[in-house]
């Protein structure tokens, strides 16, 4: 006998165990039912008698404690219901079916229910007939509620098993004959099983090596010995790979997790299954489960999922350009100059399909675009700041073209004319004046002056592109910061900018502890604020007030210029901070050479600070530069 067999047999003998099982219990809970439904059909019925005959009767009859009652009911000897009158010392004050020889009932289970004032059942023989009977006792209450007797119904009940034993022969040959039938189904299965998995045995060491293992051939069953063997050399084959994966997997995890770039992978569906970790960064996605997530909900990017639609459908890598406003949004009234460039963050973005592996194994029994590609895959790469700097650099050339063109042109004129005024051409002439020599004279001195004025201005663009160079080549982390005297640096800046401020009757007030310090690189501060004041004074109202001030506040000290000039329109904040740029479109000339502000921004960078405007049009202006406490205070 095979293992099936033994098995499939032992299975058999146990499904025969359970439904004998089955059968009993549920012959138990019949014959529970079954006179559970009597008992209830006996309650009703005993209440209905009670209710003909009248319950202020009853009442009366045990009142009067009257043995010799009679109960005009339909209770005979030969009807199936016994009636019993029990009085509240428990003897019978009038039965149906017996007249003599009746015992004390105080003691009967439905009788103690009934006195206590509740319907009582119970199911026994009876000790005055000897026949099995089942019993519902109801309690007949006085005038004040107290009850004084008991009516009680009884009926003769045969058993459960003498109502189901005309119907067991049957039942038990049934049965016999279902387990037969069930036994021979059981042989013919296990021999069809046994064939099946031999075949299946033979498949298996035709496709894959054996390996030998004999201390398996003692605990095996012989059935089982190749298909383990088999088996084993097969699950040592899948092991080996699956570590394989796992490390290619740990592997490709590492060189995503490691790039710059955003990488998104997801199903023809555009549901996602990979994203690395700038991805996660980028769009807020650290602690969410990407796995049911589509790539619309996971960027809220419907132009991303429109790219990515193209390239499934095309089957064509797609390359375009979009731009993100991620986390964090401009504010129109005060911008960070570090910030100026995250409310808009642009992105170059390279879509690609992923070949399906019927694609892949060439089978073209597939039809359409979409049928060839199981997903595609998605490249973020950021070139805000590629963006910027190529903004920054046609700006740039723009600027200084324009900012040295004009000199250049006047320069250039001036002296051209210059060489045709001198002296010695015009004492050729021979009706030449001593008055023109005069005149051309302070022409002359009036051209030159003019040539000074341009070429100081130049003079004051290569500074200030000088000291941009020198602010973004790193001259300052060159050179040692110093402990510095912040109210001293404020003084001397003002000090600086006096004379301007006298010009225009313009009174600058200085707010600072003289106790206040810091490690700083004082000659850049100096210049940094001279900038700033300069430019309130630039645009402020002749007779207005300037105030700079420097404190601590939230381990940041803070230096503050601020004006009430004619303010700066919110649509510029995010931009005055770049060079050369001019909220005066028509480059109205102040005398400044545009990078007052770009030098304010680097000084502050230097400082690992920030520098940021606060303005609104017509209300003048706030700049601040803000330095960490903990790199440079004391």
């Amino acid at each position: 006998m095979t293992v099936f067999r033994k098995s499939l047999i032992t299975l058999g003998l146990a499904a025969l165990g359970f439904y004998a099982a089955v059968v009993v219990s549920v012959l138990v809970f019949m014959n529970s039912l079954y006179y559970e439904i009597n008992m209830k059909g006996l309650g009703d019925t005993a209440k209905t008698l009670m209710t003909v005959y009248g319950k202020d009767r009853l009442t009366e009859i045990f009142a009067a404690n009257d043995n010799g009652v009679h109960i005009s009911l339909p209770l005979g000897a030969d009807e199936i219901y016994r009636l019993t009158l029990i009085d509240a010392s428990g003897n019978v004050l009038w039965d149906s079916h017996v007249t003599d020889r009746i015992v004390n009932h105080i003691d009967r289970e439905e009788v103690i229910a009934a006195l206590e004032g509740r319907e009582g059942s119970s199911r026994r023989e009876s000790l005055t007939t000897g026949i099995r009977h089942i019993y519902h006792a109801l309690p007949v209450f006085d005038s004040g509620g107290n009850p004084i007797g008991v009516f009680r119904l009884s009926a003769a009940v045969p058993g459960f098993g003498a109502r189901v034993s005309p119907v067991m022969v049957p039942f038990l040959i049934f049965s016999c004959l279902f387990i037969i039938a069930a036994f021979y189904a059981i042989f013919i299965f296990s021999r069809s099983l046994s064939v099946s998995f031999n075949r299946l045995v033979k498949i298996v060491q035709d496709s894959a090596p054996l390996l030998s293992d004999p201390e398996s051939a003692g605990q095996t069953e012989p059935e089982f010995y190749s298909l383990e063997r088999t088996l084993k050399a097969m699950a040592a084959e899948l092991n080996c790979r699956v570590d394989q994966a796992r490390a290619q997997s740990r592997r490709l995890e590492t060189i995503l997790n490691g790039m710059t770039e955003a990488v998104f992978a997801m199903d023809s569906g555009l549901k996602l299954h990979l994203v690395n970790r700038r991805a996660r960064e980028l769009f807020n996605l650290e602690n969410r489960d990407i796995n049911s997530m589509s790539l619309l909900e996971a960027t809220r990017s419907a132009e991303l999922t429109e790219a990515a639609k193209k390239a499934l459908l095309s089957g064509e890598p797609l390359e375009t350009d979009l731009t993100f406003h991620i986390g964090i949004a401009a504010t129109a009234q005060r911008m960070s100059a570090n910030d100026s460039s995250r409310s808009a963050q642009q992105f170059q973005i390279f879509a690609a399909p992923l070949a399906s592996d019927s694609a892949q194994r060439g089978d073209t029994g597939q039809t359409g675009a979409n049928n060839s590609y199981s997903g595609v895959v998605i490249v973020l790469q950021e070139i805000t700041r590629l963006v910027k700097l190529e903004r920054v650099r046609r700006d740039f050339v723009a600027n200084v073209s324009h900012e040295l063109r004009t000199p250049i042109q006047l320069i250039k004129g001036f002296t051209e004319t210059l060489l045709e005024l001198q002296p010695g051409q015009s004492s050729m002439s021979e009706d030449s004046h001593p008055d023109d020599d005069s005149e051309n004279k302070n022409q002359i001195t009036h051209f030159l002056e003019i040539i000074r004025r341009n070429a100081s201005t130049m003079e004051n663009l290569t500074n200030d592109l000088l000291i941009l160079a020198d602010l973004e080549n790193g001259l300052g982390n060159a050179r040692d910061m110093e402990e510095e005297n912040i109210a001293f640096l404020l003084n001397e800046a003002v000090t600086s900018t006096e004379p301007q401020a006298k010009r225009k009757q313009i009174e600058v007030i200085v707010n600072c502890s003289e106790d206040l310090k810091a490690n700083l690189y004082g000659s850049f501060i100096i210049q940094a604020l001279i900038n700033l004041i300069d430019n309130g004074i630039k645009y402020s109202q002749p007779g207005s007030k300037i105030k700079v001030s420097a404190c601590l506040e939230d381990d940041e000290l803070i230096l503050q210029v601020k004006d009430k000039g004619i303010g700066i329109p919110a649509e510029h904040i995010e931009r005055i901070f770049e060079r050369f740029y001019r909220v005066d479109k028509a480059r109205k000339r102040t005398g400044g050479t545009g990078l007052g502000l770009s030098i304010v921004r680097h000084i502050a960078l230097i400082h690992n600070g920030i520098a940021e405007a606060e303005s609104h049009a017509g209300e003048g202006s706030v700049f601040r530069i803000r330095i960490p406490h903990k790199d440079h205070l004391q």
